[in-house]
């Protein structure tokens, strides 16, 4: 069983903190979309109004060794203009000696952000002299990093298990709210999946089957289905290896009663940086073609069904959006899950967030979740290895 910060009194404690700050940096070292960091402020802030000194640990990208392209100087500008009354401190080597005097000395108004934990290949090898190391460091531990308890990482998976550990404020909206479409979904219920990889969406689409009433698939999961169909897919991304998962797929939509619904048409290009996309049925598509967007019939498809459902959850873009050409499907997904006031919305994935972060009407989807393989692997199997150890 799990405890969070608010069914427990943690007050005048060193707390290590592990959060989600894998944010994208443009060229010039800015932050593209800063919201993984304010969705954690309301853990920050109730553990700091109980006098407790936080040590954040968080990681940037995935670096092989140092590397200050990957440091966390802009998090930490970012985070010390959402707290101005803090004094928020990058150590960048917690055993140096300088390192070691900021920590020893921290006062009440400072948090402490220790550099890019992935610096120290111990993290993602789950090191336990690693996450010893750290836990000397604090005397108790918060894990509000949801996107990543998907990870068996040091801070993850054994960090945890060495002090009195306890989920943020984030954490537990992410389980709750996830959990409402995994236990007890209210129906029709209606999953969209996109994106470019099939391989991570496989074992979710299994769980879904039988769970959803509707899988509405587009991106590359939707091209590999067509393709196993005999369906031409001229040079659109798909996955050659697992043919035998979209057959398998298929056949069990029919016996769990699920509808899976693929595309009829789509924005088709010959490279997907041209600046014009042409619409063609499924059935037109050519040797030379790149299957780039859903098309218009798609989107009606798509959004009755939207429209009709009372549970959605959706991953992945369903189309090319980093190029606006091949953006329309995507958006029209959103302003269609906005739309529907009547359902639970879960909205989730990296790319996702990405799509619709510029978005109007973001305060009418019922959940955005932080995590998208996390969310997936929730799903599936309505744990994780990071809230294994929190249970512990």
């Amino acid at each position: 069983m799990i405890k969070y910060i608010d069914e427990v009194d943690i007050q005048d404690k060193k707390v290590l903190l592990r959060v989600d700050y894998n944010v994208t940096l443009l060229p010039d070292f800015t932050i593209a979309d800063d919201e993984r960091i304010q969705r954690t402020l309301a853990t920050i802030q109730y553990l700091l109004k109980k006098n407790n000194k936080l040590v954040i640990l968080t990681h940037l990208d995935n670096p092989k060794e140092r590397d200050d392209k990957y440091s966390l100087k802009p998090v930490v500008e970012k985070l010390q203009s959402f707290l101005p009354s803090y004094k928020i401190i990058l150590v960048e080597d917690y055993e140096s000696k300088e390192g070691k005097e900021k920590l020893a000395n921290q006062k009440n108004d400072e948090v402490i952000v220790l550099e890019n934990i992935r610096f120290n290949p111990g993290e993602k090898n789950n090191d336990e002299g690693f996450a010893k190391q750290l836990a000397s460091l604090g005397e108790i531990f918060v894990n509000d990093a949801f996107g990543v308890s998907h990870r068996s990482h040091a801070t993850v998976a054994t960090l945890p298990r060495l002090l009195p550990s306890y989920g943020g404020l984030l954490m537990k909206k992410e389980v709750e709210m996830i959990s409402k479409c995994t236990q007890n979904p209210q129906k029709p219920f209606v999953a969209v999946m996109g994106g470019a990889k099939t391989s991570t969406k496989l074992p979710v689409l299994d769980k879904l089957l039988g769970l959803a009433d509707v899988l509405l698939l587009g991106g590359g999961i939707a091209n590999t289905l067509l393709k196993n169909q005999g369906r031409e897919i001229g040079k659109s991304i798909e996955d050659e290896n697992h043919k035998g998962d979209a057959k398998r797929l298929m056949e069990l939509s029919k016996q769990k009663n699920t509808l899976i619904v693929l595309p009829i048409d789509a924005v088709v290009a010959l490279h997907k940086e041209d600046q014009k996309g042409i619409v063609k049925k499924i059935t037109e598509i050519s040797p030379d073609d790149m299957i780039l967007d859903i098309g218009p019939e798609t989107e009606a498809l798509f959004g009755k069904n939207i429209a009709n459902a009372k549970t959605v959850v959706w991953n992945g873009p369903v189309g090319y959006f980093e190029n606006p050409e091949f953006r329309r499907g995507t958006d029209f997904v959103y302003y269609a899950i906005a739309q529907n006031d009547k359902a639970v919305t879960i909205v989730g994935g990296g790319e996702t967030l990405t799509a619709i972060s510029k978005k109007e009407y973001l305060d009418k989807i019922t959940h955005i979740s932080t995590g998208g393989g996390a969310m997936l692997g929730f799903i599936e199997k309505g744990t994780l290895p990071g809230l294994d150890a929190l249970s512990n």
